[in-house]
């Protein structure tokens, strides 16, 4: 694993990061709760304990640079910068949501933001991703399209497909590897062989790096190296090693089945808010003030959600491609 000596930051711009980590955590909890109170219908897959990933890689593109995310995805939408009320929305199937209520949990998208879905198929964001790299360079356009997915899609052939084409006609894509150890209850290391997904990338002539998917700035740091690669036709894969805090989806308990309480909590003193508050020295005031923030935005952000309307049956002939 990559260890870089993590770069200083400024307390403005440490706090912005807290904050989006913040918000995208009290969204997650939001989001569970609504799934367990029936709002939230099918099922939702949360990501608390990642949001350094999401926050540290997004946060190093450009408005017109564009992502793509799996079905463990909203931090990827509000980190793109999509509104909580309106994600929120989306998921409880209302009129007002990012897709108008159709695409849910795991087919969200905001298209004027630069959000171009989660995809629930395991790997799916994979191959997309490299057709937008595709069509921008096309266009003749250094836009940079990162396409998100967890360890538990390392080894879908598709991913080796898009790595080949990706390193053959130099687009300017990012493939990012959530590596959160386990592809619902099944450990990495009982899947995957060899030393990991980024020596595989390597063997294509792809860069490629593992960084700690705990620390925001690690992650930023190696995102903006990244990106700058791929923007000059230098394709790049990035494994983030992190972790979620809570089971796979809501029908997975947290621990004692397939992980124990003690990994769990080795983990958890490491969240990624308490990493960055501590390297930055943000102070508990600060750390504080920006959670009553977060927690008061997602709580707007769930009315807004509860006032908007159900779509009507006309709905259904609506977005249809003739």
């Amino acid at each position: 694993m990559t260890t870089p000596t993590r770069p200083a930051v400024d307390r403005r711009t440490a706090a912005a990061m807290y904050g989006t980590m913040a918000l995208i955590r009290r969204f997650e909890q939001a989001a569970y709760r609504g799934y367990e109170q029936g709002e939230v219908h099918g099922t939702v897959h949360v990501g608390i304990g990642q949001e350094a990933v999401a926050v540290g890689m997004i946060g190093a593109l450009r408005e017109t640079d564009s992502v793509l995310s799996h079905h463990r995805g909203h931090a990827h939408a509000l980190a793109k910068g999509v509104p909580p009320e309106r994600l929120m929305a989306e998921l409880y199937g209302r009129s007002d949501g990012v897709s108008r209520g159709k695409g849910g949990s795991m087919h969200a998208t905001d298209l004027r933001r630069g959000f171009l879905g989660t995809m629930a198929i395991v790997g799916s964001s994979i191959p997309v991703a490299t057709g937008v790299a595709l069509a921008n360079k096309v266009r003749g356009r250094d836009d940079v399209c990162v396409a998100f997915f967890g360890d538990g899609a390392v080894n879908q052939g598709v991913l080796y497909e898009s790595l080949n084409l990706a390193a053959l006609w130099r687009l300017p894509v990012i493939f990012v590897c959530e590596n959160n150890s386990y592809a619902i209850t099944t450990a990495v290391g009982d899947a995957t062989a060899g030393p990991g997904v980024a020596a595989r990338a390597e063997a294509f002539g792809v860069q490629a790096e593992t960084i700690d998917g705990q620390d925001v700035l690690a992650v930023r740091e190696a995102a903006e190296r990244m990106i700058e690669g791929a923007r000059a036709g230098r394709p790049a894969l990035v494994e983030c090693l992190t972790y979620r805090f809570m089971g796979h989806s809501r029908g997975d308990p947290a621990h004692g089945v397939y992980r124990d309480k003690e990994e769990v909590e080795l983990w958890q003193r490491r969240d990624p808010l308490r990493v960055l508050a501590e390297h930055a020295g943000l102070g508990d005031d600060l750390a504080a003030e920006l959670t009553a923030e977060a927690r008061e935005r997602v709580r707007a952000a769930v009315e807004f959600a509860g006032r908007s309307p159900v779509p009507g049956p006309a709905a259904l002939m609506e977005d249809i491609v003739k």
